[in-house]
């Protein structure tokens, strides 16, 4: 793995193709940004994703350095206010659960 600490808007596909399939509905044509609108680390996806299996995340997830990228962009983090004001079809699942 490269940088934990970096943060990115992580979603639930299901969600992302449901939006699409919203957008395509839409009378007009327009562009839409489909997100969570919130961040969370690798660091953080690890300790769940390891968790949910039963096993420690410290003892199965390496930092590389050659992954780590020189100029780390900031958090990656979707503004979905758009999409949510035209449609009810929001994010159902959450990286908690």
């Amino acid at each position: 793995m490269g940088n934990l600490e970096a943060k990115r808007d992580w979603g639930f596909t299901g969600d992302f193709v449901e939006a699409m399939w919203l957008i395509m509905q839409h009378k007009e044509p327009d562009d839409f940004i489909v997100g969570t609108g919130k961040t969370h680390s690798i660091q953080e996806l690890c300790e769940e994703a390891f968790t949910y299996v039963g096993l420690n995340w410290e003892d199965n997830v390496e930092v590389d350095k050659r992954f780590v990228r020189p100029t780390e962009t900031g958090p990656l983090v979707a503004n979905p206010a758009k999409a949510k004001k035209c449609w009810v079809g929001s994010q159902k699942l959450h990286l908690k659960n």
